[in-house]
């Protein structure tokens, strides 16, 4: 079985997470064992306290990791695969019901439709004085906007239509609530679905995104239901509390408002925002709302019992976040999609391993045969041709070049001749690391000595210290623009910056270690005849 593959990766997870937490276990044991048995006095301050403690490190390192797997969602992918499948089920569920779910005080004090017919009120009421200061008429619009807005809260105006439309939303929810109680719905799965299935990728497989085709009953269940939910809903948008006499009353509020205009905009553009508010047809009477309410709490309640354990999952195994719906995916939020899982970032590292695979192509550590001619010819410059006396030999009227000495040594220091095969070490690691030892050579090579000149010198010293001391503060990375503006993205520029790293901690080093030095060792090396170069 693959590394790669679901399974795979979730029994390597699980195997490591009991491990670490064996090793904590292990590790208390150990240290609070040894705390009571080591003879070392306890006294606060006392060094010896501090040696050793590699349980307490083993310890520390392993809750450091723990918690990686934990709020990295890990360990849920590893001990419940399936959780996370079932809430993107969920999920679509919960999307699906938002647009009703919003209408009532399930999650607010008060319902939407009582929120909005609040709103509107203190707005009308708000508007009087600007009314009252346009005219008659203006008032008189503003009122005929209160008396529409009272009608649509009162049961005996409601539109046989809307009572009518508002039952059968009722009726449907409470037929998706008796769907939730079948254990039956909603069927067999067929074959197409359990084709989808097979070929869907495991939790993880492409990314923090999580497949969204469910893989269980209740996983078919709640998908089902979200489909019909989001039809309900879809439904219940389209029904409009407007009744006749509303509908009359605004298309004559509309006239009204379009007179006024040419006398007063400001009073008929505020009358004209608040009738279109009131014309959107979502307020309802208060017995039509507790009403679908009910119907809308029931189908809650069963929905919550219908996802058995899944809440404790999503709590226990799922910290700090949640997972979505959206209109093609499900996806993870909040910890377990911005920290990067550990099973992930290995496989990731080892795919990139592969020589087949590499980083764009390009192996991170390998190795390549080439000849060993072009190997020496990278390290010997071309100018060594121009030491040897004499000059390159031209063409001959037959059309051939003889060969001198001068000819082969350069040929050598090219690389042009056939030569035996090395295997070279190639790949991103090995340009990185040689980066990391060109930059540091060139820092010890270049600070050591001055740091200790500086260390010996008074003169050197003050001339070379204001200088260290002002570039040394500054953060590398902050050299980088002015760096890749002066050398380019070449590899130069990137020792450059890993020399100006190495060169002050060197300088520094030395320079510490110099000044550092007991006289009394100076004066014994004097004393037994060591000169000043040896010092």
């Amino acid at each position: 079985m693959s590394w790669m593959s679901s399974d795979a990766r979730n029994i390597v997870v699980a195997l490591i997470v009991f491990g670490l937490i064996a090793a904590i276990t292990y590790a208390t044991f150990i240290g609070r064992r040894i705390a009571r048995t080591e003879k070392i006095d306890a006294v606060f301050g006392n060094p010896d306290r501090t040696d050793g403690g590699w349980y307490w490190v083993v310890c520390g390192v392993s809750s450091i990791l723990l918690l990686w797997f934990y709020f990295s969602w890990d360990i849920a992918r590893s001990v419940y695969p399936r959780a996370a499948n079932e809430l993107c089920q969920v999920a679509k569920v919960v999307s699906a019901g938002n647009p009703l779910r919003v209408q009532f005080s399930i999650d607010t004090r008060l319902s939407r439709s009582n929120e909005l017919f609040a709103r509107d009120t203190e707005q009308l009421a708000l508007l009087q004085d600007l009314t009252l200061a346009s005219g008659t008429e203006a008032e008189a619009i503003r009122l005929e906007l209160m008396t529409a807005l009272y009608a649509m809260v009162d049961p005996a105006q409601q539109a046989p239509a809307v009572a009518a439309g508002i039952d059968d939303i009722s009726a449907r929810l409470q037929s998706l609530s008796a769907k939730l109680q079948d254990p039956t719905y909603p069927g067999p799965a067929s074959e197409a679905e359990r084709q989808m299935m097979a070929e869907q990728p495991g939790w993880g497989d492409s990314g923090n995104e999580i497949p969204t085709v469910p893989t269980s009953d209740r996983g078919r269940k709640f998908s089902a239901i979200a489909e019909e939910l989001a039809v309900i809903a879809t439904d219940f948008r389209k029904i409009k509390n407007i009744s006749p006499e509303n509908a009359a009353r605004f298309v004559d509020l509309k006239e009204r408002i379009n007179t006024l205009s040419s006398q007063d905009k400001t009073a008929a553009g505020r009358l004209s925002k608040m009738l279109k508010r009131i014309d959107d047809g979502a307020i309802y009477p208060s017995e039509t709302v507790a009403r679908l309410e009910s119907s809308m709490r029931a189908f809650e309640a069963d929905f919550h019992d219908a996802q058995g354990g899944l809440p404790w999952a999503n709590a226990l195994l799922m910290p700090g976040g949640e997972i979505l719906a959206g209109n093609t995916t499900c996806s993870e939020q909040g910890s377990g999609r911005w920290l990067p899982k550990p099973s992930d970032t290995f496989s990731t590292f080892a795919r990139m391993s592969m020589p087949s695979e590499g980083y764009k192509g390009f192996p991170l550590l390998w190795y390549e045969w080439r000849p060993a001619a072009g190997v020496l010819a990278a390290i010997i410059p071309d100018s060594v041709a121009k030491l040897v006396p004499g000059e390159y030999p031209q063409v001959q009227a037959d059309g051939t070049i003889p060969e001198n000495f001068k000819t082969k040594v350069y040929d050598f220091a090219t690389g042009n001749y056939d030569s035996f095969m090395l295997p070279v070490p190639t790949g991103h690691v090995w340009d990185s690391l040689i980066r990391v030892v060109a930059g540091l050579f060139l820092g010890i090579v270049l600070g050591v000595p001055l740091g200790l000149m500086m260390g010996l010198s008074r003169l050197a010293k003050g001339y070379f210290d204001p200088l260290i001391e002002l570039y040394r503060p500054v953060p590398p990375l902050a050299w980088a623009p002015l760096i890749l503006t002066i050398f380019g993205i070449q590899d130069d520029g990137k020792i450059f910056l890993l020399f100006m790293v190495a060169f002050a901690i060197m300088v520094i080093s030395a320079r510490t270690g110099a000044t550092g030095t007991k006289l009394s060792k100076i004066h014994a090396a004097h004393s037994l005849g060591a000169t000043h170069w040896q010092i």
